[in-house]
């Protein structure tokens, strides 16, 4: 029997796609991420495309959102003040992350192997549980997703890349998830120090799963280099010089990136 709170999916997995992007409230839009991921799991929507997709994914009224420049600065150390923060910045990460890997699906899918919307599937469901465990941390906060303003920097990546699928995975996967990998270990460690071991265990479990999306990435941008007969890291250092904003920042958790299949020599002559 159908549950009737659930809203349905539709058949096309291109549709299923889109009609994640055009939720404005986070949670239905994560459980939305969620159900398609299982759908698709099992076998309920057909590996079709041509839905028509939004300039731009619907969002919520709140948070704000604002340029990365008119940020406010997060304090430091560990008040509660500036955890609250620090999550809310990640969970804004993470919300903006289920749009990024439900259009990656939606945009480019239907010129990709099966294999490549069961990755970008999976990364969309890994992403909306993210949210949902730091957006309930800041419950247990007493604060919620929306409370604070947040940056759409994500998402103008995402623009910015919309045209190309190789130039998408080389500056979302590659150098935005990527980065995750640099500064998490250092976040766990400060909320560790800060007596937050909860929020600590987080970021511990988001991590694992980071090394899997740039994994993906890494993967699907190597299968596009292979198909088109271009050099891998040549190309990928041109696309992330023409589309990415500012220079790479060491110092890099090579040891992540290498389990991640991201080797020094694609990312370090673009260091700064």
């Amino acid at each position: 029997m159908t549950n009737p709170d659930e809203t349905p999916v539709p058949a096309a997995l291109g549709d299923a796609c889109v009609a994640v992007l055009n939720i404005a409230n986070p949670h239905a839009k994560a459980m939305a991420a969620r159900k398609v991921a299982r759908d698709w799991r099992l076998g309920r929507i057909a590996h079709e495309f041509g839905a028509a997709l939004p300039d731009r994914p619907a969002r919520p009224d709140a948070p704000e959102l604002l340029s990365p420049t008119r940020m406010p600065k997060r304090g430091k150390g560990g008040s509660e003040r500036n955890r609250i923060a620090l999550i809310h910045a990640l969970a804004h990460i993470e919300f903006v992350a289920i749009d990024l890997a439900f259009d990656l699906v939606a945009r480019f899918g239907a010129d990709y192997p099966v294999e490549f919307a069961r990755d970008w599937l999976r990364v969309g469901a890994d992403e909306a549980m993210h949210f949902a465990m730091l957006d309930r941390r800041l419950k247990e906060l007493g604060s919620f997703y929306g409370a604070l303003p947040a940056h759409d920097g994500l998402w103008e990546a995402a623009s910015e890349t919309a045209h190309d699928p190789a130039a998408r995975l080389a500056v979302v996967p590659m150098v935005l998830e990527a980065r995750a990998l640099d500064i998490t270990p250092q976040a766990i460690a400060r909320f560790d120090a800060y007596g937050d071991s909860k929020t600590a265990r987080v970021l511990t479990r988001i991590m694992s799963d980071e090394i899997f999306h740039v994994r993906a990435g890494t993967k699907w941008f190597l299968w596009t280099m292979n198909r088109t007969g271009a050099n891998p890291r040549e190309t990928y250092q041109m696309l992330v010089k023409r589309h990415f904003r500012g220079r790479l920042k060491a110092p890099f958790n090579d040891s992540a990136r290498d389990e991640a299949g991201l080797t020094r020599d694609f990312y370090e002559p673009l260091a700064g």
